[in-house]
């Protein structure tokens, strides 16, 4: 299946530790060799999925004035819908990089307490801003949701993982996480009937943000690609079942570099081929809670060695990444 492993986690649920620290010592090699696995026995169901499949491909079929009533309002507030090219990926490696050929829709944590003010805007910022369900599909508020609470256990269950990876007590991760603010993205890459920009993908190379990402892709030209440390751009094959995980930026910062966080892409589909090729991505992007302090984990940091990145909060390092991915073309 090439470089990107596949695990089954099956047995995180176990309650034999030295199960769970089997399957932690698999996440470790992957985490520090690529930064990407693919993960089976991982208990969100397929019913589920397809549900989320169904309603958001009702909502992207929709015409572009109507997905436009709840689009993202601002580039701190990443909710609601994104329209074709209004997103460059690896903008922050190249700010001329043309938008991406993928529309999207985002959703932030969907249960949020009304009366604590550690969630307001005052306090939070837009990390816990409204979502703006649209009216259609009627039914995509509720799955979506539903969707959300099965990822964020899933990331849970993950991020104990790790942390029995990094030879740290299996719950050290959870004060950071109890009020995480992380998100839900649908990507959908339509076929492409005419020719990209130079330089143009579904999109860029980039690496992703937070602690890890949960992705269920869909077997179509054009996909997913990893960047090995060959030098090479190596595609991720779908594997029934299966989601593909890979860590993000705060967590190769979390562990001193200790672990990679991987570029990756998705390519354009070879350009005889302008039909049959639409494709959509279900992303999650776990993030620890805004106010969570990341530094470099006292096991990650060897004898000679030191840290290397400044503290951060979960929140100040995930708006910084935010602004410079987001095109205002629409208002310009």
């Amino acid at each position: 299946m090439g470089v990107v492993p596949i695990i089954d986690i099956s047995e995180l649920s176990s309650g034999d530790i030295a199960k769970r620290a089997e399957v932690a010592a698999r996440l470790d090699s992957a985490c520090a060799e690529i930064g990407f696995f693919q993960v089976v026995g991982h208990g969100i169901d397929e019913h589920l999925i397809q549900q989320m499949y169904d309603v958001s491909r009702a909502f992207f079929a929709l015409p572009l004035e109507r997905k436009n009533a709840v689009a993202q309002p601002d580039k701190d507030t990443i909710r609601g819908y994104s329209s074709i090219g209004e997103q460059a990926l690896n903008y922050n490696d190249d700010p001329t990089a043309p938008g991406d050929l993928h529309e999207k829709f985002d959703v932030g944590p969907v249960d949020v307490p009304a009366d604590d003010p550690y969630y307001s805007r005052e306090l939070a910022g837009t990390h816990f801003a409204d979502n703006p369900w649209p009216v259609e599909p009627p039914s995509m508020a509720e799955v979506w949701t539903e969707y959300f609470r099965a990822c964020d256990e899933l990331a849970t269950r993950l991020m104990r993982g790790f942390a029995l990876a990094l030879n740290l007590p299996e719950h050290w991760f959870d004060a950071t996480l109890d009020r995480n603010i992380s998100m839900l993205r649908a990507i959908h890459y339509p076929d492409q009937h005419t020719a990209p920009k130079p330089g143009q993908m579904r999109a860029g190379a980039h690496s992703d943000y937070g602690s890890l990402t949960l992705l269920r892709q869909e077997e179509a030209p054009g996909g997913l690609q990893v960047f090995t440390k060959d030098g090479d751009w190596v595609p991720v094959p779908v594997v029934p079942g299966a989601l593909v995980v890979n860590i993000g930026d705060l967590m190769a910062q979390w562990t001193n570099d200790r672990w990679t966080s991987t570029r990756h892409r998705v390519a354009n589909p070879p350009r005889d081929l302008t039909s049959g090729t639409d494709r959509m991505s279900l992303v999650f992007f776990h993030q620890p809670n805004y106010d969570a302090v990341v530094e470099c984990i006292p096991t990650c940091l060897a004898e000679d060695d030191r840290p290397r990145y400044t503290p951060i909060t979960s929140g100040d390092h995930l708006l910084n990444k935010f602004r410079g991915t987001f095109e205002t073309s629409k208002a310009g």
